[in-house]
């Protein structure tokens, strides 16, 4: 074993860099992803190292980034895109659902869709007007896409390198709020599972969730940049006598609903924690999904804590906006309490 402290962002520049070596027909380009190396230096030293054909920029034109993109996997390229702020891909979007999403059951799978949509995602580094938003519950609304959504060090380099190798359309959200967070990783063990990825073979983190803390009385069932904030939210329950279940999702699309339905049967009671509003959204179909499969094991209703059904707010707002541990720890209070 060969441990290596590296940072979420990291990872996932060492996921492109390693998916470059292994594979020529992977290509990365969108907005100042070349020189730059991205806003965030996730394709850091890219460039430098494999040429402007491997990775390059492109013009400030979103949509015309994802029609290239589809583009090139009909012909059998494999294009890896950065959309550099989640609120600016909307006017991706056309392309998005309407083709990248279609195209392979468009055309009775004669074109695969193998593209992997980069979408530095969520809140939580105060940033101003589209520069913050949780847009996950639109690509997941969209039959066709695959969702994933990494917590950690380690899955931001298996789950980036697992998406690169779908034949499907893959929306990578990356929450911004975990790009300097480190750990130390086995780099070695990861490319070793890395290999295994692509058509016909078996998946790593592909529609299956983790178990980030174990409990026996209320299951938090959440995802990426949300996670540390459950995981803080159990610690502290700890201490007020409760013994809390956490698990990462992973995927969105598609979904581990057994973790869900095995954890929530053992609780008896469940607090779904996710940051896009909750209205019509990814927590409102958890929660759904939750009760319909756990219904005759439910102590009480199954809760939720989500960002407020407004625009995405401004800075200063930020924290009362976002699930917090208080935030959390109430509704654990009202599961507890008010459903004896």
């Amino acid at each position: 074993m060969s441990l290596k402290t590296m940072t979420f962002a990291g990872a996932l520049n060492q996921a492109l860099a390693d998916a470059i070596e292994a594979d020529d027909a992977v290509v990365i380009f969108g907005e100042d992803v070349g020189t730059l190396g991205g806003v965030f230096r996730i394709t850091d030293g890219l460039t430098e190292k494999y040429g402007r054909e491997r990775c390059f920029d492109t013009p400030l034109a979103e949509s015309g980034i994802a029609g290239l993109a589809i583009g090139m996997a009909m012909n059998h390229a494999r294009p890896v895109i950065e959309m550099q702020f989640d609120a600016f891909a909307y006017p991706a979007f056309e392309q998005i659902a309407s083709h990248l999403a279609k195209m392979h059951n468009r055309t009775k799978g004669k074109f695969k869709m193998p593209v992997t949509v980069r979408i530095p995602h969520g809140g939580g580094i105060g940033g101003v007007e589209h520069h913050c938003d949780s847009s996950e519950s639109y690509y997941a609304h969209t039959p066709g896409l695959k969702v994933f959504v990494p917590a950690t060090v380690e899955d931001a380099y298996l789950m980036l390198r697992e998406a690169i190798a779908s034949d499907d359309p893959v929306m990578f959200m990356e929450p911004k709020k975990l790009y300097w967070t480190k750990a130390e990783i086995d780099l070695d063990e990861l490319r070793a599972k890395a290999e295994q990825f692509g058509p016909g073979s078996s998946t790593q983190t592909e529609g299956t969730g983790a178990i980030r803390k174990e409990g026996a009385d209320v299951t938090l069932i959440s995802y990426g940049g949300q996670v540390p904030t459950c995981l803080a939210a159990a610690e502290a329950a700890a201490e007020e006598g409760y013994d809390v279940e956490v698990i990462d999702l992973r995927t969105l699309v598609p979904l581990d609903d057994e973790i869900i339905a095995a954890s929530v049967s053992k609780t008896g009671r469940a607090v779904v924690v996710a940051e896009p509003q909750g209205f019509a959204s990814i927590a409102s179909e958890l929660v759904a999904r939750t009760q319909e499969r756990c219904f005759h094991s439910l102590a009480a209703p199954v809760k939720r804590v989500t960002g407020f059904d407004v625009p995405y707010p401004a800075p200063k707002l930020e924290e009362y906006y976002l699930p917090s541990v208080d935030r959390i720890l109430d509704t654990i209070d009202q599961l507890q309490w008010e459903y004896e």
